[in-house]
């Protein structure tokens, strides 16, 4: 561990003072796989202000023991917003059926001994892992909310077989049914939902595929994979017969937008989970 002392500005700068003869490529790795961290907490971008006084720890990965016992990891946090990786099988806030441990429960446990909160800006599906964007305040929110067609949202999905074509668009109208699961319709509540996808590799039966959301719309993803015949792995609800990883094979990977207070870009990204990524 090292200390800013009276130290002040980006962070980068000054690992490239205290890491000599480290170059600047490895630091940037560093940051990139969450292995340097202020103050206990993971920072991945270069241009991190340093405060005097602040800790620096370099060298090996930071969740602290409490947000390991928590299940979730911090991937990205200052002072308006926090980004964390979900594990799968977690809800992103209560339900009527299960109202205490969620994701932003368990973030606002780790965030309260820093007299600091989380609000709610988007979801995840319970049985969709990766990352997730909390506001801390219910200004960011709002300013989040209303930009949120600026975020680059990607993840990856493993699918049975190969979709035809390999890339393109699917779009489609969704409504929800009284079963809960969302379909196709004329219906004038409909909305439009659009999905953009890539084939990325193929092994055996499975596939795994690059979407990025152009639309927010509840089951998208899975809806549109579904329906085009290569749906996602583990995804009973949506007609796949396959679930290798005893897990819905669907992961948000990618994150990038403009920051709300600063509009500086932030990207984080959060690897493919091992039980995933040793099918593909």
């Amino acid at each position: 561990m090292k200390n800013a002392g009276a130290t002040t500005g980006p962070l980068l700068p000054w690992l490239l003072m205290n890491l000599q003869p480290m170059n600047r490529t490895r630091i940037k790795q560093l940051l990139q796989h969450g292995r340097i961290s202020v103050n206990g907490v993971t920072v991945t971008q270069h241009d991190h202000e340093l405060q005097p006084g602040d800790k620096v720890e370099i060298g090996k990965h930071t969740t602290s023991p409490h947000l390991a016992r928590l299940g979730i990891k911090i991937v990205h946090e200052d002072d308006a917003i926090v980004i964390i990786d979900k594990p799968f099988g977690l809800l992103t806030v209560g339900t009527d059926t299960q109202k205490v441990d969620t994701a932003i429960a368990r973030l606002n446990e780790a965030l309260e001994p820093r007299h600091s909160r989380a609000f709610l800006v988007h979801r995840l599906d319970r049985e969709t892992s990766g990352l997730l964007l909390f506001a801390k305040n219910t200004d960011v929110r709002d300013t989040l909310q209303e930009m949120w067609e600026k975020v680059t949202k990607q993840y990856l999905a493993i699918v049975v077989g190969t979709p035809t074509p390999p890339e393109g668009v699917a779009e489609s109208f969704l409504l929800e049914g009284p079963d809960l699961k969302m379909r196709k319709s004329v219906d004038p509540e409909a909305k439009l939902a659009r999905t953009s996808y890539k084939f990325v590799k193929r092994t055996g039966r499975y596939s795994l595929m690059e979407i990025t959301l152009e639309t927010g719309r509840k089951h998208q993803i899975r809806v549109h994979l579904a329906d085009m015949g290569c749906p996602v792995i583990g995804d009973e609800k949506y007609g796949s017969k396959h679930n290798p990883a005893r897990r819905l094979g669907l992961h948000s990977w990618k994150l990038a937008l403009p920051h709300p207070v600063t509009k500086k870009l932030i990207e984080v990204e959060s690897a493919l989970p091992a039980v995933l990524a040793a099918i593909v």
